[in-house]
């Protein structure tokens, strides 16, 4: 397995994620882009210690931008949308 740190690169924070974190008890997280859905369902539930659901993965193509005449794009990217057992929360900024 690699490394759970490795998998995960950070938590996606986001008025539509906290709706997501809310209602549906599910957190995003930026992943790297050759983990599968096995290893972040294992790397969530060993680093944050809750019990994963189900794990849905998204491949983001970055967007075109422009800077004068120069064109260019934004990174890709891979997030992975995690839905934890009922009861089960993870608090990033709760009581800031």
């Amino acid at each position: 397995m690699k490394d759970v740190y490795k998998i995960l690169v950070r938590p996606v924070i986001t008025e539509k994620t906290d709706i997501q974190k809310e209602k549906n008890n599910q957190i995003t997280f930026e992943i790297s882009r050759d983990a599968n859905k096995i290893e972040v369902k294992e790397a969530v539930e060993k680093l944050l210690k809750v019990k994963v659901l189900k794990v849905n993965t998204v491949n983001i193509e970055g967007k075109p931008k422009r800077l004068g005449r120069n064109t260019g794009k934004k990174r890709d990217w891979k997030k992975a949308i995690v839905t934890l057992k009922e009861g089960d929360y993870i608090d990033f900024f709760e009581g800031v």
